[in-house]
């Protein structure tokens, strides 16, 4: 980060300063103590145009050490044994970087999946000791307060769930991804305090498609028809054009293309999907909103020019007046 050589790094960054959002949550940045990467960043994307004077961070719960063999593969510390994935603490954490100031940020990351209200842990998804200390978050759940235009606060919920995949019969990834989601339900139902008092969004890496791939859609889905949340359902040309052109089993997915976020493996993957989301509470009026899709597509990585298999998903919205 600090050398600025890093082509995938500069593709990114360029997409981000093209976009010129006033907020936005990056996602898969390790994290460092000092905030030096974070930071380097910002001053990559200030040298492109875009200057961030604000960021958050805190360190996630990818790479940190549980002590515990979460995997039963006899073995302890590898990435596996984790509170999520990852090869060393603070492997793929999340950020935000603003143009508002930050007030004050809530960080739930500490919760214990046991801890949250009807969970979906059962009897044969983690070995008993781990129930103790497995956290719900993979990476993080934060609520992030902003001072906004006009001196009006506004909140950012952001989080980055676990793929719903690479675990056995007894589906403890599947089961995780759906909890991550259903914490936002029972955030907003009242279970850890007050909630939603000011506008705001919702936004993450969900790792869930609400038609297509696996998973458990049952908290997505009810997120998505919550009454406090809109969907601006962000859409792209270029997501269109890549599920004609790559084909595969994009041809046998029920969703539209248009919304869709990654370009993941079309032959044995899953295919290109809707997993990344941007979702305004009903204070806001939605302006605008899309998807930077990643074009084109490299066969070895799967990232393309834009330097990820993500694109950038995008909401111009408008604070409403208050009645």
């Amino acid at each position: 980060m600090l050398a600025g050589e890093d082509a995938d790094i500069l593709a990114v960054a360029q997409v981000i300063a093209d976009a010129a959002p006033d907020v936005v949550l990056l996602q898969g940045l390790d994290y460092d103590a000092g905030h030096q990467a974070l930071q380097a960043f910002a001053d990559l994307l200030e040298r492109l145009g875009a200057e961030y004077k604000h960021i958050y961070a805190v360190m996630p719960n990818s790479g940190l050490p549980t002590g515990i063999d979460l995997n039963g593969d006899g073995r302890l510390g590898t990435a596996n044994d984790a509170q999520g994935y990852g090869r060393f603490p603070g492997a793929s954490g999340m950020a935000v970087l603003s143009r508002y100031p930050v007030l004050e940020a809530q960080d739930f990351s500490d919760l214990l999946w046991t801890d949250l209200p009807g969970n979906l842990i059962e009897a044969d998804t983690l070995p008993q000791e781990a129930l103790k200390v497995q956290r719900l978050s993979s990476h993080g759940h934060w609520v992030v307060r902003l001072a906004g235009p006009e001196g009006r606060r506004f909140e950012l919920w952001g989080y980055h769930a676990a793929p719903p995949v690479f675990d056995g019969p007894e589906d403890r990834n599947g089961r995780r991804n759906h909890d991550e989601t259903a914490f936002w339900l029972r955030y907003l139902d009242g279970a850890f305090g007050p909630a939603g008092e000011v506008p705001f969004v919702l936004t993450g890496g969900v790792n869930l498609d609400p038609e297509d791939g696996e998973g458990r859609r049952g908290a997505l889905r009810a997120v998505l028809a919550h009454p406090r949340l809109q969907d601006p359902y962000p859409e792209s040309a270029g997501a269109v054009a890549a599920a004609v052109e790559e084909g595969g089993v994009n041809t046998r997915h029920r969703g539209d293309p248009a919304f869709d976020t990654v370009n993941w493996r079309d032959d044995l993957g899953p295919g290109n999907l809707r997993v990344d989301y941007v979702l305004p509470s009903r204070e806001w009026e939605v302006a605008g909103a899309g998807v930077v899709w990643p074009t084109p597509a490299r066969s070895d990585s799967g990232d393309g020019d834009d330097g990820s298999r993500h694109g950038l998903v995008w909401a111009d919205l408008i604070l409403k007046r208050a009645p």
